[in-house]
């Protein structure tokens, strides 16, 4: 499998494609994003349909492709898609499945008969007691753990996906060093975005995305694994002043790892590289911004993406707004369109957790304060 990253134009296609593959779950976690069942949606994908979107995945000139759901181990054909992904389209497949007895150490080997390339276990704290609280269900962490030994035994690289947020915040710390300890490859960090049962209480406060981002640079420049953060944009241009802030002595800050898979040539946002298909073909920007572009079922994936209103304006920077509109590093970053949509219901609006001050903004609200008009 070749590790190149190809550059794109994310007009026509999208780096990265996320199917939920079903919304079938055994956990109850607090932030679910997808509100999970227990029993599956008779509405979700066939087999069949499952195949047709996976051919149109391919043909967007084959981005990085990952089953998540729910719980992906939940679909009893599972492996048959993985294998059919791989072999047939040549499409590397991740899955981000649930820490439950499902996950044994002949699953994960199926799945690496399948020709699986990551598998990425949620872990949203150092110990059981915090990571079972925010999962809703009591042994989550000792499975999790249990599935991560599978992997090292099978040598299938480990990803470590945590959801950032009032639960963990003082956490994070001992988290890093648990996935450092676990040999993992990718932590991935998602800053939580008050959708599903995600509730708004449970956000951190702009200032304190401020200071986890800049604490993660550190973390990427001193740990062996590599930092992604999802939804939250704004680490692109934290990371950004960071090294400027730094100087010529860290101008290889960020650049010390060969793992490429998952690595971008340039920013990932909501609908902008990145499309979310639901269990049921419905397309979004993200799974975090439930605005549906079109169905699977109806239209390709090719043509939904290119062609959709929604999406051709989330790649359209000059139609934000506020804050986000002029701010000098909207290109680079472009602010979380799904909180944005989450608290103010506008996805074109800017990021509220966000706590940069543009340049243009500061100097529009001193020349308002002079004129008397704020």
């Amino acid at each position: 499998m070749s590790l190149i990253v190809k550059e794109r134009d994310y007009n026509v296609s999208p780096f990265i494609v996320i199917w939920e593959v079903t919304r079938a779950c055994a956990l109850k976690c607090l932030h679910c994003r997808a509100e999970a069942q227990y029993k599956a949606d008779p509405r979700q994908l066939t087999f069949e349909e499952g195949k047709k979107l996976i051919d149109d995945i391919a043909e967007l000139d084959n981005p990085l492709f990952v089953f998540t759901g729910g719980d992906p181990l939940m679909r009893t054909d599972l492996f048959d898609l993985t294998q059919y992904a791989v072999d047939q389209k040549k499409l590397s497949v991740s899955m981000t499945p649930s820490a439950t007895p499902k996950v044994t150490f002949e699953a994960i080997q199926k799945a690496k008969e399948a020709g699986l390339s990551r598998w990425a276990f949620s872990l949203d704290g150092s110990s059981a007691e915090i990571h079972d609280h925010f999962r809703g269900t009591k042994g989550s962490y000792d499975l999790t753990m249990r599935g991560i030994e599978y992997l090292k035994e099978l040598q299938i690289p480990i990803q470590v996906n945590t959801t950032v947020s009032n639960y963990n915040l003082q956490d994070l710390e001992a988290i890093a060093n648990k996935v450092r300890d676990m040999g993992a490859v990718l932590w991935s960090l998602f800053f939580m975005v008050p959708t599903g049962r995600g509730l708004e209480k449970d956000l951190i406060t702009a200032d304190q995305h401020e200071e986890v981002m800049k604490w993660l640079c550190q973390v990427q420049q001193t740990m062996p694994y590599g930092v992604k953060a999802t939804e939250a944009p704004h680490y692109r241009r934290v990371f950004l002043q960071e090294k400027l802030r730094l100087g010529d002595s860290q101008a290889g800050i960020g650049m010390k790892r060969a793992d490429l898979l998952g690595r971008a040539h340039k920013g990932v946002n909501d609908g902008d590289g990145f499309v979310f298909i639901s269990h049921t073909g419905d397309v979004y920007p993200s799974g975090f911004l439930p605005v549906s572009c079109g169905n699977v079922k109806e239209q390709s994936l090719g043509d939904i993406y290119r062609n959709s209103p929604v999406l051709r304006q989330l790649r359209d920077k000059s139609l934000l707004k506020g804050k986000c509109g002029v701010c000098e590093f909207k290109e680079l970053c472009g602010g979380s369109r799904a909180r944005a949509y989450a608290v103010t219901g506008d996805y074109l609006e800017s990021d509220p957790y966000c706590a940069y001050v543009p340049k243009a903004w500061n100097n529009n609200v001193q020349s308002l304060h002079k004129s008397g008009l704020a």
